[in-house]
């Protein structure tokens, strides 16, 4: 099994079809289920992946569409078409929604429960292949967030890859998109401060120019089946050769 993590707000956890507080149940072609595709459940199993994938994690929102399912199709699809159609994608669904960059340090709740959650998945077999990472709007609403985004992420990605024990793992964040106020006066700031990581193995997808809900702040349907695509073309591109060890 090839294991990704999804982690960041409300955008990786999956606003598309989400409207009055109420999931319009549309899956679209691209996020279907697949006997191939799993998700690790709340309670630490394994099921068959399907939409919302972070329904049981963040669980005091409503979730719909997120770019996991279209992700992990389109991984599928090129494993198959390539000759490695036996192999699985298992997806850790660990993002919630509205929060910052602060609430994501090492050692606090949600941090830890990705270690954890990462780390459970691992032990059941399976090999980690990289972390999809989608957050920053709620460090856009001020400008002292903004300006210590890159600070705060750069050593984000260090401390997770020193926890799971793999200093060259695969980060592929996107750069966030925003509309009005509060958040367009600083998305500038920190899409920013994304574009200009300099790690190794650390890449961008930059979500500017997709389609927004009326709110101006989260994907529409159609925009996270596009993500979920474009995140799919960075892991094909980077990640595919990476040999990632077994983590116990």
């Amino acid at each position: 099994m090839d294991i990704f993590v999804l982690s960041g707000q409300s955008n990786m956890a999956g606003r598309g079809g989400v409207f009055a507080h109420k999931w319009d149940s549309f899956v679209p072609p691209h996020c279907q289920s697949h006997s191939s595709i799993l998700r690790l459940h709340a309670h630490l199993h394994w099921e068959e992946a399907h939409v919302p994938l972070h329904a049981d994690i963040d669980k005091h929102k409503i979730c719909g569409v997120g770019p996991g399912m279209s992700f992990a199709n389109t991984v599928l699809k090129h494993y198959k078409d390539s000759g490695k159609g036996s192999c699985c994608i298992g997806l850790v669904p660990c993002a919630i929604g509205g929060t910052a960059m602060r609430e994501w340090e090492k050692g606090g709740s949600l941090y830890n429960s990705m270690i954890h959650r990462t780390k459970v998945a691992l032990s059941k077999g399976g090999v980690l292949r990289g972390i999809l990472w989608y957050q920053g709007e709620s460090d856009a609403e001020d400008e002292k967030s903004a300006d210590c985004y890159q600070k705060n992420l750069e050593r984000f990605i260090h401390d997770v890859r020193s926890d799971l024990q793999y200093p060259n793992l695969l980060f592929i964040q996107v750069a966030i998109t925003a509309g009005d106020p509060p958040f367009s006066e600083h998305v500038q700031k920190v899409r920013e401060a994304q574009l200009g990581i300099n790690i190794p193995n650390v890449y961008c997808v930059d979500a500017k120019g997709l389609p927004l809900k009326e709110d101006k702040l989260h994907l529409t349907t159609e925009a996270q089946v596009q993500l979920g695509k474009m995140l799919a073309d960075a892991y094909l591109k980077h990640g595919l050769s990476q040999d990632c060890p077994v983590i116990s």
